[in-house]
């Protein structure tokens, strides 16, 4: 592989710019209506209709993780997306700071927008998190809170200038669960737009589960790094372990177990514990953790994520050092470049959220999480791959076609179907003189198109690879439960004009967990039987540390020393073992240099 790495600021700067440039082609690709359809236009539309907001366009050009709602905030509880159905009056629960008041919504009690942590404002922005100040009387807990700041996009419109968003909602189980109740704390992907109410816990509560979601600081907000300041690049990630110690001071008060959290997390959220199993502030933390589509192992080949994007090796880290020359490139056009980094930190915090939004892409330059800090004090892929993370059991699993949605965004998803030009230019860039070897292990004609074979070449040899070892690196240490989501039939959200196949695309298994009003009418029964287990799953996990349950396909640890070492694949028509390594033809890709 060509790794397409230069030296010195402006290389990094192209990299970021590249990046970005793929962010605003998939904002663009977005725009148009239309069904996502099958290569040749004729598949039976499985796009979910006026559902225009995915979670993530990440620096690297990661894909959408999760529809979110048209508007600026979350400004609805019970009555509208995302929690559907209508609520009344709730419980109070006094919490640390004081007591709250939910809404029921069926069997549930939904606690919305309770601050875990104070405003990270003024004097305050780019620190880390402080203590929420407690407050008198009780406290409306019935709509969701402001969104930590962030832009607009097609595909997501929504947009948020309010830094006092550190906030969290709590999802009870029904009355008659068990308590107390085990603890799924959900990080959502991306680093640059969403935030924790646009995940409706109610399938997963069902289940008896108290389901907690959070906002945290992103994009500029979550990485911006100085020589000097405490907390450079890891912000956010900083923000997610303060509403774990939150939530292991305050869970009893809902129901739940303290003693009994797991971490949840998708895409952008699932690199995140890749980087708290090695981080020595989330140390005792949360006993599980479930990792989905995760990039903590992930490298990029050049051209993976697009045209002109150089290759980097890994996905989501860098090293401080990096994320301090993001910072100076970025905020140069804001004026407040000077010697004195506390200077320069002095301008910057004066100067309105509007003011720094306004840069084009910085919330997706910063897309990243700084290592060589006190908070990720080593490389967290190479902590894991060593064996020093935390000890906790871990469910980690991908989709089958992952990168069937970024090429679908950049190519025949948007009426620019893939030549075989373009293939042969894409392998070339990404495998220099190992190109051909590549070709003639995946022939553009043994697919329907060459978009779907260079989106199966990355699907290996980045995302299957890159999990793979991730799930090699923890099973060697703590039991660990691999999965693959293989529904190439998942209802998919984003409208786009051309005809082209996703598959079981990126993050297209979160409908299956979450409630989801859009995608719910399209699923047929053996869909909704999948979303049963899925979730069935994933609650006895998060009770046991151990996904089987009476009445579910037995689940076998992943073993490393197994030959293969067993993975569950997850489809409507079949729940069983799939040998992961020789689906992707992992033995291929590790002979390559």
């Amino acid at each position: 592989m060509r790794a397409g790495r230069e030296g010195g600021s402006a290389a990094r700067w192209r990299t970021v710019a590249a990046a970005a440039t793929l962010a605003a082609v998939l904002t663009a690709a977005s725009a148009a209506p239309g069904p996502a359809g099958a290569p040749d236009g004729s598949a039976p539309d499985r796009s979910v209709p006026d559902r225009p907001a995915p979670d993530r366009p990440a620096p690297q050009g990661a894909a959408p993780d999760r529809p979110a709602p048209d508007r600026t905030a979350p400004d609805r509880a019970v009555t509208g997306a995302p929690y559907g159905g209508t609520g009344f009056a709730g419980e109070v629960v006094r919490t640390e700071t004081g007591p709250v008041r939910g809404v029921r919504s069926g069997e549930h009690t939904l606690f919305l927008g309770i601050p875990y942590a104070a405003p990270p404002k003024g004097a305050y922005r780019w620190t880390p998190p402080r203590p929420a100040a407690r407050w008198s009387g009780v406290r409306d807990a019935t709509k969701p809170g402001p969104l930590c700041p962030q832009v607009p996009s097609s595909y997501a419109p929504i947009a948020s200038e309010e830094e006092d968003c550190l906030v969290l909602n709590v999802t009870t189980p029904p009355g008659s669960a068990r308590r107390p109740a085990p603890v799924l704390v959900w990080i959502h992907g991306d680093g640059a737009v969403g935030g924790g109410a646009f995940f409706d816990g109610r399938r997963l509560a069902a289940q008896g589960l108290v389901v907690v979601t959070v906002n945290y600081r992103m994009g500029v907000f979550g990485g911006l790094a100085l020589p000097g300041l405490e907390g450079s690049g890891t912000f956010g990630l900083q923000d997610q372990q303060a509403a774990l110690a939150w939530v292991r001071r305050n869970a009893a008060a809902f129901g739940g177990d303290p003693g009994n959290v797991t971490v949840a997390g998708v895409s952008f959220g699932a690199a995140a514990i890749a980087g708290h199993l090695t981080s020595p502030g989330a140390r005792n933390l949360f006993d599980r953790a479930v990792m989905a589509s995760g990039e903590g192992m992930l490298d990029m080949p050049a051209g993976a994520m697009g045209p002109g994007v150089p290759g980097y090796p890994w996905y989501v880290w860098r090293t401080d050092r990096e994320m301090r020359g993001i910072t100076t490139e970025m905020t140069a056009p804001l004026g407040c470049a000077h010697r004195d980094p506390a200077r320069t930190l002095g301008c910057l915090r004066a100067l309105p959220v509007k003011r720094i939004l306004e840069v084009p892409h910085i919330m997706n330059a910063f897309q990243a999480f700084g290592y060589g800090t006190p908070a990720l004090p080593e490389l967290p892929a190479g902590a894991l791959r060593e064996g020093r993370f935390h000890r906790v059991p871990v469910l980690s699993g991908a989709t089958r076609d992952e990168h069937r949605t970024f090429v679908g965004m950049l190519y025949d998803a948007v009426g620019k179907p893939m030549t075989e030009d373009d293939y042969r230019e894409a392998l070339r860039t990404a495998f220099g003189r190992n190109a051909e070897r590549v070709r003639a292990a995946y022939p553009s004609d043994a697919f329907p198109s060459p978009g779907l074979a260079w989106a199966t070449v990355v699907t290996d040899r980045m995302w299957a690879r890159g999990t793979e070892a991730q799930n090699r690196a923890l099973g060697r240490h703590v039991p660990t439960y691999a999965y693959e989501f293989a529904d190439r039939d998942a209802p998919m959200f984003l409208p786009l004009p051309g005809g082209f196949d996703f598959g079981a695309y990126h993050a297209g298994d979160l409908s299956y967990l979450f409630e989801d009003e859009k995608a719910e009418p399209l699923f047929t029964p053996a869909q909704r039987e999948l979303a049963a287990t899925m979730t069935a799953y994933w609650a006895a996990f998060a009770r046991s540390g151990d996904p089987n349950a009476p009445g579910l396909p037995r689940w076998t640890p992943y073993r490393p020393g197994d030959r293969p070492p067993y993975t569950q694949s997850l489809a409507p028509d079949r729940i069983g073992p799939v040998d992961y390594h020789r689906e992707h033809r992992l033995g291929f890709w590790s002979r390559l240099p």
